[in-house]
């Protein structure tokens, strides 16, 4: 908060919520609340009444990838349906909680799949109020482990493509910009990402030090603004950390 974020992101690496960490789960947002910042969890699936119980505890966001396109996630992904993933954010929605959805590139899927992607999150309504655009960070032992990275370019295309598409979302600069140049992730940002995770770690993968992104935003002039100025519709193109 001290840094300029504004909100607090809280994972856990389940399936699906189970009710007897709900009270848990609600005891971590009303003490980041308190402090006077928004809360985003991502859970994995939820049944009926969990969201309302998280919403009833002060949650603002809540964090569900689409991951990829309908027709390429069977490649990447058998735990769950994307249909489990579209009524979990029904239901997240339903109980008035905002979303924090969008995908992960360089998974091998093509152009027209993070097209496919991009359309899918439009098909939302309202828009998810948060769109993370992560780079895969490749883990070894895992069935990604070996994919070949995405070149910064085509992240910025995705990038750009969203703020198109989402005019009133917050595009996030997300998973693998430890990974990225200096000029990688000022590309990003100037094709339309409008805000960062900040911190030490992104569930998996390392964030860059605070003192680095301070260093970055100076460089390119840009500075961190409060939640109220980037709510206004003319400011909606400034970068904000959070």
């Amino acid at each position: 908060k001290e840094n300029g974020a504004d909100r607090f992101c809280m994972g856990a690496a389940w399936r699906s919520l189970k009710d007897r960490d709900v009270p848990k789960v609600a005891a971590m947002i009303e003490a980041v609340k308190a402090e006077g910042l928004e809360t985003c969890v991502t859970l994995g699936m939820l049944d009926d009444g969990q969201a309302e119980a998280l919403k009833s505890a002060g949650l603002d966001y809540y964090n569900h990838n689409l991951d990829t396109s309908p027709e390429y996630y069977g490649k990447v992904v058998s735990t769950r349906t994307y249909d489990d993933r579209l009524e979990t954010l029904g239901r997240a929605r339903t109980a008035g909680l905002k979303l924090c959805c969008g995908g992960i590139l360089g998974m091998g899927e093509s152009r027209d799949d993070r097209i496919g992607l991009i359309h899918e999150l439009a098909k939302l309504t309202p828009h998810p109020e948060s769109v993370p655009v992560n780079m895969l960070v490749p883990i070894e032992g895992t069935p990604l482990g070996h994919s070949p990275a995405i070149s910064v370019i085509e992240m910025a295309r995705a990038i750009a493509v969203c703020r198109i598409v989402f005019p009133q979302s917050w595009v996030r600069l997300s998973a693998g910009r430890e990974g990225m140049t200096e000029e990688g992730q000022a590309l990003c940002l100037l094709a339309g990402a409008n805000s960062i995770f900040v911190g030490d770690r992104l569930l998996t993968t390392n964030n860059p030090e605070i003192d680095e992104d301070d260093a970055l935003m100076g460089q390119m002039g840009l500075e961190a603004a409060s939640r109220e100025e980037m709510e206004a519709p003319a400011r909606r193109t400034t970068l904000i950390g959070s």
